[in-house]
């Protein structure tokens, strides 16, 4: 049950419809696992938080430095060379009393990625590595977890959400993120963040849309971005959307998968 203090809070999403008494609850019940606490994850979190989301894991084990303020706005100033998860837990405690954050200072890897994802309802991938989303939407498949998953460029972003372990309306399977992207691009051929730069209300922009995302998934309603890639172009500000099946060749779902447990992404 909502407490009074949690019907003023929330008094907005539950005069609408589509939310409602019972889709706020729906909310306070939630268990998501934000992966990086970064540039996407931060508004991801405050946003999560804000909504009442009753429980929020966080995964990083990354420290704020300086010119990480330019864009991951969960952290200040006075948080430089503090553990990213203490920056945000402390942030989120400020934000929303109700919401209950488990900090996981830590590296997902092929060990623990099973263990961690399977505590919660739902995951949304913020990582800024290509080696960190193949990981996690692997171990989402095979934990049968609904993914969000976004990434950001200079002046780009993109955003999907993957129920591969489920059927489409036409009884095929939806799409794993090896159907959209069968495998990463060669080390090196794609700068990182500190090479290339990156416009800093992007992230901010995209990680609000990953909150959005996450709540429509755990409230039930609209149409989710299952089988569909949201794409951003920050430089003419224009939005579009790619849709996208599942591919019977792909290595995990597909009609030859050859990928049958985390192993591949080693120890």
């Amino acid at each position: 049950m909502l407490t009074p203090d949690e019907l003023e809070r929330y008094a907005r999403h539950i005069v609408l419809r589509e939310v409602g008494g019972p889709g706020q609850q729906a909310l306070k019940r939630a268990r998501v696992l934000v992966v990086g606490a970064g540039g996407l994850g931060a508004p991801l979190i405050l946003y999560l938080a804000a909504a009442g989301v009753g429980t929020i894991g966080i995964v990083d084990d990354d420290r704020v430095s300086l010119s990480n303020l330019q864009r991951q706005v969960i952290h200040a100033t006075p948080d430089i060379d503090r553990p990213k998860v203490d920056s945000a837990a402390e942030m989120v405690g400020r934000l929303n009393p109700h919401v209950a954050v488990e900090r996981h200072p830590l590296r997902l890897t092929a060990k623990n990625a099973l263990d961690l994802i399977g505590r919660y309802d739902i995951v949304a991938d913020g990582s800024d590595n290509f080696a960190t989303r193949y990981l996690v939407s692997d171990a989402c498949y095979f934990a049968k977890k609904p993914l969000v998953t976004a990434a950001v460029g200079t002046f780009d972003a993109t955003l999907t959400t993957l129920r591969p372990f489920e059927k489409a309306e036409d009884g095929t399977l939806n799409p794993t993120y090896r159907c959209l992207f069968p495998e990463p691009p060669p080390p090196g051929t794609v700068p990182a963040c500190a090479e290339a730069g990156i416009l800093g209300a992007l992230p901010g922009i995209a990680g609000s849309l990953m909150a959005l995302e996450v709540i429509r998934e755990i409230v039930g309603f609209g149409e989710g971005l299952t089988g569909r890639l949201l794409m951003i172009d920050a430089r003419s500000l224009r939005f579009e959307t790619l849709s996208y099946s599942w591919d019977p060749a792909n290595p995990l779902s597909g009609d030859n998968a050859t990928i049958r447990d985390l192993a591949v992404h080693g120890a």
